[in-house]
């Protein structure tokens, strides 16, 4: 049995061991024809590139990949002054980093050079700070990205995967579950640009030479290497630790949820499986479970802290209301996240407990993303 062989088998037996054989089977044959492909082309082995890979779920997803037996290249712009989460990686020897801004096409080339998929997971992420520098983001989130992917094709690229958000459902009044087909409602610059990036990559069919899959990613929890305190699970269960006086806007307003390492199993999974299923496909990434209210949210924490000071307001500035379906990923793709909302507050409790974010206040910026570094 030839070495390629063994490898895929091991790909596939034992880092899906509990997937069906018939998925196994197929993802080991996803292996050895790309790593055929790759070996045409004078490359060694599998090299993905992730574009804003020292984020809050970037630097995660790094971590996991190398974990996998993937080569990682970290492209990051660090506009959180997010650098110390590239550290622990640095002497891993199949991670490289390099600092670059996708709006570059210089910087995009060198850094494509030798890769054989692309993870974006880059730009300004959420509403608020999309909001506090409007022009920005229109030159990273909506212009730069388009640039970014025009930049992709005819590099002989296997996937890209671009991460959007389920926030582009927008307001959904009545008890309706959007899929994949729901009329997309964005309210903010963020997902309004998110919407124009996957239109253009959606309507490349039969334009560009990679397979591409548009992962609308739920709202995140969970621990991170650049760990944030302004998403709902997060925030919520420190500023309930802390006793401070926590409020909370239209307390039953719906969002879904989904874990950080969640996350990084969603992009594996696409990288892994047959083209078939996943080329030019968009999937929301999360579990029915965990789409909650932030009242749900609140009485979640109250178990571990039912002292813990929080009051209601309503007619916040946020109106977003959506509950998400998530059976196109677990039906196609056979992924489900493994971690509740309830996994994530527990998780969050025991750091906050060894005393590993009693500084927070201190380098705000890192923690939550409300100023940016950037001079175009």
């Amino acid at each position: 049995m030839s070495e390629a062989k063994e490898r895929a088998q091991c790909v596939a037996h034992v880092l899906n061991a509990a997937l069906p054989n018939d998925i196994r089977e197929e993802i080991e044959r996803e292996y050895l024809l790309v790593a055929e492909e790759q070996r045409a082309r004078g490359r060694s082995n599998r090299r993905v590139l992730l574009i804003g890979g020292a984020g809050y779920v970037g630097s995660v997803i790094a971590g996991q990949l190398l974990e996998r037996g993937y080569s990682v290249r970290c492209m990051d712009r660090l506009l959180y002054r997010n650098d110390v989460c590239v550290l622990p990686l640095v002497h891993h020897a199949q991670y490289d980093f390099v600092y670059g801004d996708h709006c570059g096409p210089t910087a995009v080339n060198a850094a494509l050079d030798g890769v054989t998929d692309v993870v974006i997971l880059s730009g300004l992420v959420g509403d608020p700070i999309t909001q506090k520098y409007p022009d920005v983001s229109e030159a990273i989130n909506h212009k730069g990205m388009l640039s970014l992917i025009d930049c992709l094709n005819g590099k002989g690229l296997n996937r890209v995967v671009f991460v959007s958000t389920c926030s582009n459902y927008g307001l959904i009044v009545g008890d309706v579950m959007a899929d994949e087909s729901y009329e997309l409602k964005p309210l903010s610059l963020y997902a309004k640009a998110k919407v124009a990036v996957e239109k253009a990559l959606l309507d490349s069919r039969g334009k560009v030479d990679y397979s591409p899959t548009v992962l609308r990613f739920s709202t995140a929890f969970g621990l991170s290497p650049r760990m944030r305190f302004d998403l709902t699970v997060n925030e919520f269960t420190r500023a309930m630790y802390l006793k401070q006086d926590l409020v909370v806007y239209d307390a039953h307003t719906w969002r879904p949820y989904c874990h950080t390492r969640d996350f990084g199993s969603a992009v594996r999974r696409v990288l892994e499986l047959g083209r078939s299923r996943i080329a030019f496909e968009v999937f929301n990434v999360g579990r029915e479970e965990n789409n909650c209210t932030k009242q749900s949210i609140v009485d979640k924490i109250k178990k571990h802290l039912p002292d813990a000071p929080v009051s209601y307001k309503e007619h916040g500035t946020d109106p977003r209301n959506y509950r998400v379906d998530f059976r196109k990923i677990r039906e196609k793709l056979l992924f489900v996240p493994e971690h509740t909302v309830d996994d994530g507050v527990a998780e969050i409790l025991g750091a906050l407990n060894n005393h590993l974010f009693d500084r927070v206040n201190d380098n705000l910026p890192f923690y939550g993303n409300y100023e940016i570094a950037y001079n175009g």
